[in-house]
């Protein structure tokens, strides 16, 4: 199906789990932005009503029985998608469940895509969100970017994106968990495509400093060593020894 002057639509796909509260503004926000043909929200094993809320906003929703991770979504959400697809192939927006209103404010991530300017582009939050951590796992993320393609990206671990099909295709199989950003760029990069941050006036939640959000964080840390030990050798991921 395509969009507006015969330009293809746009499906968003957005991963989550345990989000009812946020969620159902978050679908709302993504319906209204230009382009968008579609919303798929990933009820990645939640415990809570999430699946029933964005149904009930206007999603798609697919249910994983248990919690597999943000890449096992974002791909059964594309894979979705593309069951509604009709000729050419809608581009994928992904974005994070709680965002809530401000999912709106991702249009400019979508127009330089739906123009043929750029095959992914990367959300750059202009609104920052004191988070509870020290930003270590964002230093990690755009350090090895940079020693992997020579890139260097503002908000690497930044899940707002939007890419055509072709991209999302060339840059599977997804890396594991909250590696998969990291990856993705690192990837597609490598292949050839173009891709571009964009300043967007979005929020999200902030993380905490409870022993919840340090786990969640040693999670991200661990997959975005991974995923960068795959792409590049583990030797410039370590500290330049002094002699």
């Amino acid at each position: 199906m395509s969009g507006p002057q015969g330009r293809r639509g746009v499906a968003v796909v957005i991963p989550a789990k345990d989000e009812a509260d946020r969620v159902g503004a978050t679908v709302a926000a993504a319906l209204t932005i230009p382009g968008v043909e579609l919303v798929v929200v990933v009820d990645d094993g939640s415990a809570d009503t999430t699946g029933k809320v964005a149904k009930a906003a206007g999603a798609r929703v697919v249910r994983h029985g248990r919690n597999r991770g943000k890449a096992a979504a974002m791909e059964s959400g594309a894979e979705a998608a593309r069951l509604f697809d009709e000729g050419e192939p809608r581009h994928l927006l992904f974005l994070d469940a709680d965002l809530a209103g401000t999912a709106a404010a991702a249009a400019p991530l979508v127009a330089p895509v739906v123009a043929g300017e750029a095959d992914l582009t990367i959300a750059n939050f202009v609104t920052r969100v004191k988070l509870g951590g020290h930003g270590f796992v964002v230093r990690l993320a755009r350090e090895g970017i940079r020693r992997a393609v020579g890139w260097e990206a503002a908000q690497p671990l930044n899940g707002q994106r939007c890419l055509t099909r072709a991209a999302f295709e060339a840059a599977r199989p997804l890396a594991q968990g909250f590696g998969v950003e990291t990856a993705m760029t690192i990837d597609l990069l490598r292949k050839g495509f173009r891709v571009q941050e964009v300043e967007v006036e979005m929020t999200h939640r902030a993380t905490g400093t409870d022993w919840h959000s340090q786990l969640h964080r040693a999670r991200q840390y661990r997959d975005v060593t991974l995923a960068l030990a795959r792409r590049t050798p583990l030797t410039t991921l370590l500290p330049t020894s002094r002699h």
